[in-house]
């Protein structure tokens, strides 16, 4: 007979399987796919460990809780100074984690009868965490996500109902906003063609009509020019891919319009390589690095004599100083490299710096270490997880295989979004010790007036379970990606930009025309249906129009400006009076933030803001004034420009945005490097061109 504790601990053994199980991958009692335990990304936030060792997004606090809890006393090391053991089978390193990310995975917890025991705390410092206290979320504008249990059949039916009916109804809404672009459209192609029927030229208008013109004869005479080499070169052997300077351009010829970075930098002498990059909930992410085949990528892995090996290259010269880029909303890294000489990457990458390209989670080819593309876990995340998962992942990547303590980091529209939710203060601060300097294009945030047009206000309107019935639990709209994969390039990137123009109000007035098809042949990427009903549904961004403030505190700062905007007027003809006996005042005076508190501490980088005067997606003049108001007393703004003529891509796709925006970018990121590292570096070329003062 058993005796009762046999029972309890039979009890307790059972309820730990099935608190396993219901955490894993299957809904099976596999001990192997069950999941092991939790473990904090943040204080708030946590990602499981399968028995296997693979990562999981995380769950709800108290299930974490409840799971450390079961676990620590099945292994019966109760008490703060035991540790779970590791989980089966996992020696050494894991399956493509970036050392800087595994070192902070190993590092971050130990788990002892639900407490979590942080990395501060085994060092002696910082204060507990317990996770049974921990809010589930922690901003308005971040509600808990929808939880699923692993798949089993009934739920692989229900799953499947879904698909096919928000398929179905997400395809109707697609169809609608093609017929509404094409609609649209009609008017400017009449008038295009009657313009051709005249015998006068529709682009001559354009601001930089005379400028398109010399390179699409450029682009011609060098796709003519490397027809000629090939053809001399048949039966010499030459062999592309080679590094050297005679392959300095790489590939050429007419424009085939693939999506490959690899391509187009081998077009203008560069070339890329790839990475596979795991993020802490077991995501597998996509990052490309650019570099010159002249100056081959050099990664020291190891110390010599106690010193980083990072002030060499492969060839004996300095290495340059990393750079990473993020791409904005539906885009991907492919963004920076669409504009030949002047993509941004490019042009950062020949300027001297190491251009490192990053992407989100999914993007193309979504990929995880135990989900399936099936299986709505794989899909439950925000732009919250974007920005405390993928963008520490990447960061921690870069900086282990240059052995940097720091880089610059370098964003457009979304990317912003998620590095500056990363750096508030509730959520990831601390990667902020990581980034040297950080510049924001066309900062998403504070929407402007386009959130309310009505495709948009659609989806603002109807209720969080409406929306996951029309747009399903899975990838928003997948049918784009089937027309992405199916269409002909040219006819795809034509489709592509009437789409994006008639729901963001983007035009190419500034764009060289000539290569507009290319530009949108690395958009739309694969994203969740919860990402975006966090940007347009009923409860966040659309709803608040701002990224870390409610509704609410945005509204009484707005009536604490505008008594600060009256007092200033009032004020006025005292300051014009005593002007030459005081001199001007050309400064704000601070006004500290009564309402909501400031986002962000003392561990925030410097920061630099290019905003798009002309931008209706996003308002960046009142992230400006938030600054310059006061509500961020910890923030050191180091640099902050309105583009009045430009719209929200034109910071990266104008054609003068070499000279607006991309040699300002070079002095700013230089500006804001250490000195001991500049030391150690290759000092990029054109610095103090752009009149920044270093």
């Amino acid at each position: 007979m058993l005796s009762p504790n046999s029972l309890e601990g039979s009890s307790s053994s059972a309820s730990l399987d099935n608190a396993s199980a219901s955490l894993g991958t299957s809904d099976l009692l596999d001990h192997a796919s069950s999941a092991y335990r939790a473990i904090e990304i943040t204080s708030t936030s946590t990602v499981l460990e399968t028995a296997r060792g693979h990562r999981l997004p995380g769950r709800l606090i108290e299930e974490a809780r409840k799971l450390n809890a079961l676990r620590s006393e099945e292994e019966g090391k109760r008490g703060r100074d035991g540790n779970l053991s590791p989980p089966l089978g996992v020696k050494g390193q894991r399956r493509t984690l970036s050392p800087g990310l595994r070192d902070t995975a190993r590092n971050r917890l130990q788990k002892t009868g639900g407490h979590l025991d942080t990395m501060e705390e085994r060092d002696g410092g910082g204060e507990n965490v317990y996770i049974g206290k921990a809010t589930a979320f922690t901003n308005p504008l971040f509600p808990p996500l929808p939880v699923y249990g692993p798949p089993t059949p009934l739920r692989r039916l229900q799953y499947m109902i879904f698909r096919a009916c928000s398929g179905v109804l997400s395809f109707c809404f697609l169809f609608i906003i093609v017929i509404g672009a094409i609609a649209k459209s009609l008017p400017s192609m009449f008038m295009t063609l009657a313009c051709l029927l005249r015998g006068r030229d529709p682009n001559a208008t354009r601001p930089f009509y005379g400028i398109e013109k010399e390179r699409a004869e450029k682009r011609r005479e060098e796709t003519r020019a490397w027809k000629a080499r090939r053809r001399d070169s048949l039966g010499a052997g030459d062999q592309d891919g080679e590094r050297g300077l005679r392959n300095k351009q790489i590939t050429g010829g007419e424009d085939n319009l693939v999506c490959d970075i690899g391509y187009y930098a081998r077009r203008v002498g560069l070339d890329a390589e790839e990475f596979e990059v795991q993020t802490e909930d077991g995501f597998l992410i996509m990052m490309q690095h650019i570099y010159d085949p002249d100056d081959p990528p050099y990664y020291p892995s190891e110390k010599i004599d106690g010193k980083d090996n990072r002030g060499r290259s492969a060839n004996g010269k300095r290495s340059k100083y990393p750079v990473l880029l993020m791409h904005g909303l539906l885009q991907s890294s492919g963004a920076f490299c669409v504009n030949d000489e002047d993509s941004l990457a490019f042009y950062l990458c020949k300027a001297g710096y190491d251009v490192w390209l990053g992407n989100n989670r999914c993007g193309f080819k979504p990929k995880h270490t135990s989900l399936h593309y099936s299986d709505p876990r794989m899909w439950a995340w925000n732009i919250r997880q974007m920005g405390i998962n993928d963008l520490p992942a990447l960061i921690d990547h870069v900086l282990s295989v240059t052995r940097f303590p720091k880089l610059g980091l370098i964003c457009h529209s979304q990317g912003t979004t998620q590095t500056f939710v990363a750096l508030a203060k509730q959520q990831r601060p601390d990667i902020g010790s990581k980034i040297s300097v950080f510049c924001a294009l066309a900062p998403a945030a504070y929407a402007g007036p386009l959130i309310d047009k009505f495709c948009f206000k659609f989806m603002k309107i109807i209720s969080p379970s409406m929306f996951r019935i029309v747009f399903g639990i899975h990838a928003f709209i997948p049918f784009m990606m089937l027309m992405h994969a199916t269409m002909p390039a040219r006819v795809y990137g034509a489709l592509g930009y009437r789409v994006f123009w008639f729901l963001f109000g983007w035009s190419d007035t500034r764009w060289d025309k000539g290569l507009r098809d290319r530009f949108f042949q690395f958009a739309p990427v694969f994203v969740s249906a919860e990402a975006m009903r966090w940007w347009l549904g009923r409860e966040c961004f659309a709803r608040h129009k701002c990224i870390l403030s409610t509704k609410r505190e945005e509204e009484e700062a707005d009536q604490e400006e505008e008594g600060i905007l009256e007092q200033e007027k009032q004020k006025e003809p005292e300051k014009e009076r005593n002007e030459g006996s005081k001199g001007p005042d050309k400064e704000l005076s601070p006004s500290p933030s009564t309402n909501g508190g400031p986002w962000y501490d003392g561990r925030c980088p410097p920061m630099a803001l290019w905003v798009a005067g002309n931008d209706n997606l996003v308002d960046g003049p009142r992230l400006i004034r938030r600054f310059e108001r006061g509500k961020e007393p910890d923030v050191n703004l180091v640099h902050a420009k309105v583009i009045e003529e430009y719209e929200h891509l034109d910071v990266v796709w104008a054609v003068d945005a070499p000279e607006q925006v991309f040699k300002e970018l070079v002095d700013v990121v230089w500006k804001c490097v250490d000195e001991d590292v500049k030391r150690e570096v290759i000092v990029p070329r054109g610095i103090g061109e752009s009149g920044i003062r270093q």
